[in-house]
């Protein structure tokens, strides 16, 4: 196995057995030559369970009563914490310079807008839209930013607002001065109470349609670099998850690198001001 190697025995077939639940729960898919990563992530949860073997983490995961407090920790386990301010910033320009202001031109009282942070990591991405809502004259308009992710620990770096140096890669100096302060004693800076007030984070997982349900209908989604990490099968799920409560018209964004042409019929391929995003089609008539 490359990496460390676990120590812990995985006869054949429990690699596979424990992929396809992971696949099945979390909708996050190791190929077969990935199984060893696979079990190199988990290798520390088993051990603190007191398992002889893979074998025995597999069935606390699927039989055990321990087993669905155990999936945040594997939630835990699989985080990918590579995300920074600013990010992919084009689409977050469409979505001040455009869509928003398309939304509270509509004629009647203004309706209040949810954008909806689907994968939000450590923050940043949610704290972004903040800011640029702000910067762009929209902050006491009613918009509502909601962020979730699979991860508790992810969740609660989010929630704390400290950053370190590598979160600052693309975000413009001024916004930097503007935003952040240092903390006394520490090598890390503060986000504005102000910003951190106007999102809420709650801790979802995407492959769980009735945790996503209530979350799906907002006009606005950013679901950024985390369908590369689940199967064809999976994406299709969540996409049909979305759309099911997505009102005709809203938006979709997804990473750079992530195309979900081949994956739903649901969603047109559009550009907004030069950015890529997927809109919903109209709903079909009875």
């Amino acid at each position: 196995m490359s990496g460390l190697a676990p120590l812990l025995p995985a006869p054949d077939p429990v690699p596979l057995l424990l992929r396809d639940l992971v696949h099945e729960r979390t909708g996050v898919f190791f190929e077969d030559g990935r199984c060893s990563t696979l079990l190199e992530k988990l290798h520390e949860r088993a051990v603190a369970h007191g398992c002889s073997s893979y074998l025995d983490y597999y069935y606390i995961l699927k039989f055990d009563e321990k087993g669905p407090e155990e999936w945040h920790h594997v939630q835990d386990a699989f985080s990918v914490p590579e995300t920074y301010f600013w990010r992919e910033f084009d689409q977050v320009r469409a979505l001040v310079d455009d869509i928003v202001p398309a939304w509270f031109a509509e004629p009647g009282p203004a309706r209040p807008l949810r954008i909806w942070s689907a994968a939000c990591a450590t923050g940043e991405e949610p704290y972004s839209i903040a800011m640029a809502l702000r910067e762009h004259g929209w902050g006491a308009h009613p918009i509502e930013i909601v962020a979730s992710d699979a991860s508790a620990a992810a969740l609660a770096k989010a929630r704390a607002g400290l950053y370190r140096e590598r979160s600052f890669r693309a975000l413009p100096e001024p916004l930097r001065e503007r935003y952040f302060s240092p903390v006394p004693g520490g090598n890390a800076l503060r986000l504005d109470p102000a910003i951190m007030a106007r999102v809420s984070f709650h801790q979802i997982n995407l492959a769980a349609p009735d945790q996503t349900a209530a979350f799906a209908a907002s006009p606005v989604i950013f679901c950024r670099n985390v369908f590369i990490y689940f199967s064809p099968s999976s994406i299709s799920r969540v996409l049909s998850s979305f759309a099911r409560g997505m009102p005709a018209g809203g938006h979709l964004f997804v990473g750079a690198s992530e195309s979900l042409l081949k994956l739903t019929h649901e969603f047109d391929l559009t550009q907004v001001r030069g950015a890529f995003v997927y809109r919903r089609k109209p709903l079909s008539s009875p």
